[in-house]
C-alpha cells in the first residue's frame, strides 16, 4: 500500500490519479495529517510513501503555520517511516535557490522551510532506508485551475486561461530576460514514482529554459489574445526569482516540450 499525503493539491491530485490505476493507495490531508501520526499504526503495510502534503503558498508568511506543516509534520512522518525501511519521495522546491543556484538563498517563507526540511534531512540521511527530496521546478499541467483564481498557478496554466477568457495576456515588463525551467506535472509524477536513485536532494526540472515572453507568445499563437506588458510590482523585485534551470537531468527520462503540451490541448 502507497500512503500519498497532499492529494487534493495541484500535484497530488495527479499523483493520486497515476496511483489509483494499479496500487491501493491511503490519502492523507493536512486537516487529518496530525491525528494520523497520533492513531496509524500499520506502517509496516506500506511500501511507499508519498509526501506531497504542505502549504504550497509562495506568499504565506505566518512562519509558525509553515514551520508546522512544512516543517514538524513531516520530521515526525519522516521518523516513523524509518523505523520500517520505507523508501520516501517527497516535495521540495527549487525556490531554496532564491538567484544563488546552486547555492541556496530562499527569499521568502515559504522556501524558508523547504530548505529547513532538507537539510534535516540531509543531516540525517543514512538512518533512511531510501529517502529522496525532489526540488520541483515551475510544475504545470492538469489539475492546476483551481489555483489561477489563488493567483498561486504557473504562468502557462494562468496564460492559456487568460487567452482563452479574457483574450489578453499580461506580461511583467522586462519577461524577456525573466527564464524558468518549467516541468510538465506527468514528468514529475513519472520520475517520482519510477526512479531508482539513492537517498539524496535532486533538482526535478526539463533542463531547458523559456522566458515568460516566450511562454505568453506560444500561447498567444495557438489560442489568439493580445499580450500587454504591466508594471513589475515593486514588492516583488527582492524576493523574485529571475532564473532558474535544473542542474539534474534524469538521464533515461524524455521531459515534455512546452510546445508539445500545447499541441495536447483542445
Amino acid at each position: 500500500m502507497i500512503l500519498l499525503t497532499g492529494y487534493k493539491g495541484f500535484i497530488g491530485n495527479n499523483f493520486y490519479t497515476e496511483l489509483k490505476k494499479n496500487q491501493n493507495v491511503m490519502l492523507i490531508e493536512k486537516e487529518d495529517c496530525f491525528s494520523f501520526l497520533r492513531d496509524f499504526n500499520n506502517w509496516s503495510e506500506l511500501s511507499l510513501v508519498i509526501h506531497q502534503g504542505a502549504i504550497s503558498n509562495t506568499r504565506e508568511n505566518d512562519w509558525k503555520k509553515l514551520e508546522q506543516y512544512n516543517v514538524n509534520f513531516s520530521i515526525s512522518l519522516f521518523n516513523n517511516i524509518r523505523k520500517y525501511k520505507i523508501p520516501i519521495r517527497y516535495a521540495s522546491s527549487a525556490s531554496v535557490y532564491g538567484n544563488s543556484q546552486p547555492k541556496t538563498d530562499p527569499l521568502n517563507k515559504y522556501a524558508k522551510s523547504k530548505l529547513v526540511l532538507d537539510t534535516w534531512v540531509l543531516d540525517n540521511i543514512d538512518s533512511f532506508y531510501n529517502i529522496q527530496g525532489l526540488r520541483y521546478f515551475n510544475v504545470y499541467g492538469n489539475y492546476e485551475n483551481h489555483k489561477i483564481p489563488l493567483g498561486q498557478a504557473s504562468p502557462i496554466s494562468k496564460f492559456i486561461y487568460d487567452s482563452k477568457h479574457l483574450n489578453e495576456i499580461k506580461i511583467f515588463e522586462g519577461s524577456e530576460n525573466i527564464y524558468r525551467d518549467f516541468i510538465c506535472v506527468k514528468d514529475v509524477v513519472e520520475v517520482a514514482i519510477n526512479n531508482t536513485r539513492s537517498s539524496g536532494i535532486y533538482d526535478l526540472g526539463s533542463c531547458l529554459t523559456y522566458s515568460f515572453e516566450d511562454i505568453a507568445k506560444l500561447i498567444q499563437k495557438k489560442f489568439g489574445g493580445v499580450v500587454k506588458n504591466i508594471e513589475f510590482p515593486k514588492n516583488l523585485k527582492d524576493n523574485y526569482q529571475f532564473y532558474t534551470k535544473s542542474s539534474d537531468s534524469w538521464d533515461g527520462y524524455r521531459f515534455t516540450k512546452i510546445e508539445e503540451y500545447l499541441d495536447s490541448i483542445v
